[in-house]
């Protein structure tokens, strides 16, 4: 039990104070509580040595309510400086996690993984906030109020003392095998919740899928099967726990029972005062009362640990940002040199060169899964590469901090996430600061003003979480106002026009146009009037550039790219024929 509270206070850094300021509070809780026990030896001496009056029953009375009072005071500051570290440590917690996974590289945040990360910042935090919190007090103020007790019985007689302290130690045994018993099935209860809270994110996130292939049935047993399992293995420790907390019960009230034999044994043999045989009489049923409470809390202790460790283990996710510096680079022209990177050992990536002047537009085309966007992604340092360099203003990525990296740098993804906010909200996660009215003109560059007058409530519209509220095209303009209002020199294009819309589009290349504008551009494309004027086009397979030129070049020299366009103008011609027009009509 002494090490996980060393662990808790260590976790609590400049928590601490607080939790030692609670921990007094609820001794001195512990000792005002005694007050009864004071008041009820001076009641009795006094009538046993035939003194008592008016003046004993309110010297007793006062004695009492003083006890109360204080007792009051301190369980309110107690509560008030434990309420106050425990949320203040898990909201630390949540913060710092949050701030290392804005540095974690992306091939971090598979599945697995996000099922722990989710659980530790919302279970695992949320127990350490509240319940853990409590235990940890509860369980010290036991261990507190009963030694300080304990100490007063071998005041009154050392023997009673000795026979208080044989109980207290016995208690600690068995407390001791209870952490042991608790030690396996904590861990897999910490498991089991995560496993559960792995299914449930894959069901929500999946959910388009199983809907749609009508897997219902077997998604739910699934998520069934993981809350079931996590079910289980807190009935097994539950019951693993009862009995050892049983033994701890009787072993408290044994010790009790055989402080108040010894107390009448000795005042029969004359060794013992009658007032202090029924003063020792009366403590006993006082002396593990805190200890009892403590001791069960306690076996929640070995949970609070495993909180903190997993705690610990999402802070300690790998980084990116160790040594960078804040760096402004002196020009916008990329250099990617040589560049290798595998991910789950299948090499995405295959020794890669390409040269990106400032102020020019560089197209990347390709099949899928051949590596485009895997490389963007190294060119702003979402992965970092296996083998060579990517240079900014000839200065290796490696070497800024993310933060400062990533001003350079404005992304229009095919896939856009709007978060849960409002319009205006959105468009200023490029500029948190922005006014209403740069807001506005970012949002009128990117022709999306007239449709965002046109919602409920204009600007401050709520658009759901992913932007479910609104259609594909319109989430594409606001993510490119976004970038806009950011304004940053360099601009990364993945496929932001592939799933729009022949009326969306225009109005796209429009915004795109804007955007882009005297920007050092990298656009991962299929169409051919997106990527023709480009000053370079690199044609990438399997990890590698098997073309690079002008769309003119290219298109000489034949090979990929001229059977790429090829292909393309096909698919834009292709008509249905009259037998399968009049099908499809019917």
């Amino acid at each position: 039990m002494f090490g996980y509270i060393k662990k808790f206070l260590d976790f609590a850094e400049e928590q601490k104070s607080r939790m030692a300021l609670a921990l007094v509070f609820g001794f001195f809780q512990s000792v005002f509580n005694a007050f009864s026990l004071l008041g009820a030896a001076y009641t009795l001496g006094a009538i046993l040595n035939g003194s008592a009056n008016k003046t004993t029953a309110w010297v007793s009375m006062g004695i009492v309510i003083a006890g109360m009072v204080g007792a009051y005071l301190c369980n309110f500051f107690s509560i008030q400086m434990e309420t106050k570290a425990g949320y203040t440590t898990a909201a630390g917690a949540r913060i710092r996690i949050a701030e290392k996974l804005r540095y974690a590289p992306m091939g971090y945040f598979n599945q697995r993984n996000l099922g722990q990360i989710t659980n530790v910042a919302t279970n695992t935090c949320e127990s350490l906030q509240e319940t853990l919190t409590r235990c940890m007090v509860l369980s010290v103020q036991g261990l507190l109020t009963t030694a300080a007790i304990n100490l007063m019985m071998f005041f009154f007689d050392w023997r009673i003392g000795l026979v208080t302290l044989a109980g207290f130690l016995l208690f600690l045994f068995v407390n001791n095998r209870m952490h042991k018993a608790g030690e396996v099935m904590s861990g897999r209860k910490i498991k089991s919740i995560e496993g559960a809270v792995e299914a449930i994110l894959e069901y929500v996130q999946g959910i388009a899928v199983i809907k749609s292939y009508n897997l219902t049935g077997n998604a739910n047993k699934k998520v069934s099967d993981a809350i079931e399992e996590e079910n289980t293995v807190s009935y097994r420790m539950e019951r693993a726990f009862i009995p050892l907390m049983s033994v701890q019960s009787v072993v408290t009230r044994l010790a009790g029972l055989a402080i108040v034999i010894c107390a009448v044994a000795f005042y029969l043999d004359g060794s013992m005062t009658l007032t202090n045989a029924l003063m020792v009489c009366i403590a006993s049923f006082m002396v593990y009362n805190e200890l009892a409470t403590g001791g069960n809390m306690s076996a929640l202790m070995r949970t609070a640990a495993l909180a903190i460790d997993n705690i610990n283990a999402a802070m300690n996710m790998p980084v990116m940002d160790e040594n960078g510096a804040d760096i402004r680079p002196e020009n916008t022209a990329i250099s990617v040199e040589n560049v290798s990177f595998s991910y789950d050992r299948r090499k995405i990536i295959d020794d890669i060169s390409v040269d990106i002047p400032a102020g020019s537009t560089l197209a990347i085309v390709g099949g899928s899964g051949g590596g485009k966007t895997t490389l963007c992604n190294l060119i702003i340092r979402f992965w970092d590469v296996d083998g060579g360099s990517i240079k900014l203003g000839n200065r290796d990525v490696r070497e800024y901090t993310l933060d400062s990296l990533l001003k350079n740098y404005s992304m229009v993804f095919q896939n856009v996430y709007l978060f849960n906010d409002t319009v205006a909200g959105n468009i200023r996660f490029g500029k948190p600061d922005a006014t209403l009215g740069e807001v506005r003109d970012a949002a009128r560059r990117a022709c999306c003003d007239d449709f965002i007058m046109a919602l409920p409530d204009g600007y401050d519209t709520v658009i759901g979480e992913g932007g479910a509220s609104i259609s594909g095209g319109e989430k594409q303009r606001i993510s490119i106002a976004r970038a806009i209002i950011k304004d940053s020199p360099i601009i990364i294009l993945d496929e932001a026009t592939a799933n729009v819309d022949p009326e969306n589009e225009w109005m796209l290349q429009q915004a795109i146009a804007e955007l882009t504008k005297s920007k050092t551009v990298i656009m991962i494309a299929h169409r051919l009037k997106t990527v023709r004027n480009a000053d370079r086009i690199i044609v990438v397979e399997n990890g590698k550039i098997v073309q690079q030129g002008t769309h003119e070049q290219l298109m000489a020299q034949g090979g990929r790219y001229a059977d790429f366009i090829g292909m393309r103008k096909q698919s834009i011609g292709w008509k249905l024929g009259k037998n399968a027009a009049h099908t499809l009509s019917h």
